[in-house]
C-alpha cells in the first residue's frame, strides 16, 4: 500500500516541499476543493508524470463564494479521497485548516483588473478574487515547480496564467482539456446535486457546444446568430436558466462579434438550482 502523508499546517506543508527543493526533486501540485471525480484523477495523473513528488491539495475555499451560494452545502468527502489519492501514488495530501490560512485579521486580496470582468466574474463579482488570492497561498506554501489545472474553469486558468506572468512566478502552468461523462457533460463535485432529469436537461450545454462547432466549420461568423441558436437549444430543456453565453477571444476573453479566427466560446446555465459552465474553442 502506498503511504501517503497527510499534512495540515502550512508551517510543515512549507518545509516539506523545501526539503524536497533542496534535494533537486520536482514539486508537481494540483489544487483541488476534493470530492474527486475522474476529471480531478487526469490531472493528478498528468501531475504524477511532470513531478518526482505529487501535492495534492483539498481545500474548500471560502473567499471564492459569495453569500447565499453553496459554500455550506459543497459536496465533501475526505475519506473517498483519500482512497482515490492513495490509489494514484500521490506524495502529499494538504489538507489545512480554514482559520490556518484565513488567520484572524485577514485582510490582503489579490484582484486582476480585466480578466475578472468578463463571463462568470460578472454574476460572480468575488469569485475571481478569492480564486486569486487562495491559488497565490497556496503556491507561496507548496512552493511547486508545476501546476496542474482543468479547462474547464476557463477563465480560472486565464487569470491564473496572467497572475503568475504579472507577478513573475516561476511555476509552470499547465492546463489540462475538459473530462467529460460518456454522454458529454463536463465533470464536475456539483453534478451530484442534480436529479436524474436534471442530468438529462445538462447535456443541453455541450449540445451547444457542438452544435454551434458545426456552424462555424460550416461557414458561419456571426458571433450573434450562433449565440441566439445555442440560447434557442438550451432553452429547449426545462429547468435552464442562461446566466451567459459569449464567444469571446481566448486571451483577453472581450466578446467577438466576428468568428474569424479561433474563439471561446463559453456558457454559464443554471440547471435547476445547480450552476453548470462549460466551453470550446470554435
Amino acid at each position: 500500500m502506498h503511504n501517503i502523508k497527510v499534512i495540515t499546517t502550512t508551517t510543515e506543508m512549507q518545509e516539506y516541499s523545501d526539503r524536497m527543493r533542496n534535494l533537486g526533486k520536482t514539486v508537481a501540485f494540483v489544487p483541488t476543493m476534493g470530492f474527486l471525480h475522474e476529471g480531478h484523477l487526469s490531472l493528478i495523473k498528468e501531475g504524477r508524470k511532470l513531478g518526482d513528488n505529487l501535492v495534492v491539495s483539498i481545500f474548500v475555499n471560502p473567499s471564492q463564494f459569495s453569500p447565499g451560494e453553496d459554500f455550506e452545502s459543497y459536496p465533501r468527502d475526505f475519506d473517498k479521497d483519500f482512497e482515490l489519492l492513495q490509489k494514484e501514488s500521490v506524495d502529499v495530501i494538504f489538507y489545512p485548516d480554514k482559520n490556518d490560512l484565513y488567520r484572524d485579521g485577514f485582510q490582503t486580496y489579490v484582484e486582476l483588473k480585466n480578466l475578472p470582468k468578463h463571463l462568470c466574474g460578472i454574476s460572480r463579482p468575488i469569485f475571481f478574487r478569492g480564486v486569486a488570492t487562495i491559488v497565490i497561498k497556496l503556491f507561496n506554501i507548496v512552493r511547486p515547480h508545476i501546476a496542474i489545472f482543468g479547462s474547464k474553469d476557463y477563465q480560472q486558468l486565464a487569470v491564473i496564467r496572467r497572475m503568475v506572468r504579472d507577478l513573475n512566478f516561476d511555476i509552470k502552468i499547465v492546463g489540462f482539456p475538459t473530462v467529460r461523462e460518456p454522454d458529454g457533460l463536463a465533470m464536475s463535485s456539483r453534478n451530484t446535486y442534480l436529479t436524474p432529469e436534471q442530468r438529462i436537461n445538462a447535456l443541453s450545454l455541450y449540445k451547444s457546444l457542438k452544435q454551434s462547432k458545426k456552424l462555424v466549420e460550416s461557414g458561419s461568423k456571426d458571433a450573434k446568430k450562433i449565440i441566439d441558436a445555442a440560447y434557442t437549444l438550451i432553452k429547449s430543456y426545462p429547468e435552464t436558466v442562461i446566466d451567459y453565453i459569449a464567444i469571446c477571444d481566448p486571451e483577453t476573453l472581450d466578446d467577438m462579434e466576428t468568428v474569424d479566427r479561433p474563439a471561446l466560446m463559453a456558457l454559464a446555465v443554471n440547471v435547476g438550482k445547480t450552476r453548470l459552465i462549460d466551453n470550446m474553442i470554435l
